[in-house]
């Protein structure tokens, strides 16, 4: 997965591609799909959600720039995959998600596994998480129209925000926003296909086969 999916594909981030090493992607899927947990593609979890391939997560978790001193919001915890990932790199990780049983057995496997520097709760993560707030980084894991002020205005001064937008798949772009002492900043990355961000909004719908 590390040679063939990410650094053949220009993830050059050493702390990045030691996360991915370090956590097992297979506890994060379900038990039907683990033989398939580090291909690359998005793998179910229930509820219509997926887990992304690794190289999203990877391209996702690189743009943030993340700093060991930091504090990370992520919108929509889903297997609690990209949780984990954001957990190696940062102090805190805060993460919502607003199906229960999603949140609940991420919060089993965090356990089991010795990730202690994870807050999670369920919720509507369009409104994040303003008790913690501000972020140094921001991540979200299914496309809005249009970004939630709620999570810019969330976001620290030099904080990074990341996230996939558009109204349909065809025209997504993943997006990142800098909070710069001159304003946002927005730079508009590459062609992305997520599924809305809805009240049970998966993460994308190219599966396995």
């Amino acid at each position: 997965m590390i040679a063939e999916q990410l650094i053949r594909r220009g993830i050059t981030n050493e702390a990045v591609l030691e996360a991915m090493r370090r956590v097992p992607r297979h506890r994060f899927v379900p038990e039907e799909y683990q033989a398939d947990a580090y291909q690359d593609c998005p793998i179910p979890i229930g509820y219509g959600q997926t887990i992304s391939q690794p190289y999203i997560v990877a391209f996702m978790t690189e743009l943030l720039e993340l700093r060991p001193d930091e504090k990370v919001l992520e919108i929509g915890t889903g297997s609690g995959y990209q949780t984990a990932i954001l957990s190696q790199l940062a102090d805190r990780v805060y993460t919502i998600e607003i199906v229960p049983a999603l949140a609940e057995r991420a919060r089993t496997i965090f356990e089991e596994l010795g990730y202690r520097n994870i807050r999670s709760t369920i919720g509507d993560g369009s409104v994040g998480w303003p008790e913690y707030a501000p972020f140094d980084a921001v991540i979200v894991t299914a496309a809005p129209e249009q970004l939630p002020q709620a999570l810019i205005d969330q976001l620290a001064m030099h904080g990074r925000l990341v996230a996939p937008l558009g109204p349909s798949k065809a025209s997504q772009q993943l997006i990142r926003l800098r909070r710069t002492p001159a304003g946002i900043q927005r730079e508009e990355l590459i062609a992305v296909s997520f599924v809305p961000m809805t009240g049970q909004a998966a993460r994308s719908d190219a599966l396995c086969e």
